[in-house]
């Protein structure tokens, strides 16, 4: 699936844009911080709007002069740097979110095939703030992943976690890059975690 990006935005003098097409795997936004990554994050879920540009995802516009389609009209999954769970919902309510949130003629996965997947299933009963930062990273992933979505977009996801989370977290992104073959767009300025991960990596900011 080709993902087709042309965007640009002012903020005062500066202006953060990028221009790339992507195929399928893991394309890395790589640069220092305050470059603009996760505001082309935010371009591509629909958060923030170009002034200018195009946004295309596997033929579909997202964005572009006549078309801005709404964030929950995108189709695509946002996992965040800090997880985001609604500490007043429960693990299974927190995944579930993400699945009510997707057309059901768009469903690709279930709660259970996501849990198994991301061997979450023994924490379903349990609330956000009893998560270890790994765990909690984790069911992030599985709420964007059962919102059906075209795209993951990924920020910063390890940044938060200590050296043993980030592998085990590595691993699981792997896994959706080359099993369930979802197209990723991460944010990272740690160049050894893009060297691993990455099938493209897009330099911002130079």
């Amino acid at each position: 699936m080709a993902i087709d990006i042309d965007v640009e935005r002012r903020f005062g003098a500066s202006v953060i844009g990028a221009q790339f097409t992507a195929e399928a795997g893991l394309t890395a936004l790589f640069g220092p911080s305050g470059v603009g990554k996760t505001s082309l994050l935010n371009m591509v879920a629909g958060l923030l709007r170009p002034d200018r540009g195009h946004i295309r995802i596997g033929g579909r516009t997202l964005f572009d002069d006549a078309t801005d389609l709404p964030p929950e009209a995108r189709r695509v999954g946002y996992v965040f740097q800090d997880g985001r769970l609604f500490p007043h919902r429960r693990v299974k309510a927190n995944l579930l979110y993400g699945w009510r949130l997707a057309d059901p003629a768009n469903r690709w996965m279930t709660l259970d095939e996501a849990a198994d997947f991301l061997g979450i299933g023994h924490l379903l009963g349990r609330w956000p703030q009893s998560l270890s930062g790994g765990e909690a990273q984790r069911v992030a992933i599985g709420r964007a992943l059962l919102a059906a979505p075209q795209i993951l977009l990924m920020d910063e996801p390890l940044s938060s976690l200590d050296a043993a989370r980030r592998g085990d977290i590595m691993t699981v992104i792997e896994r959706i890059r080359d099993e369930l073959k979802v197209p990723i767009l991460y944010v990272s300025h740690d160049r050894a975690e893009v060297d691993r991960l990455a099938t493209q990596i897009v330099e911002v900011g130079k």
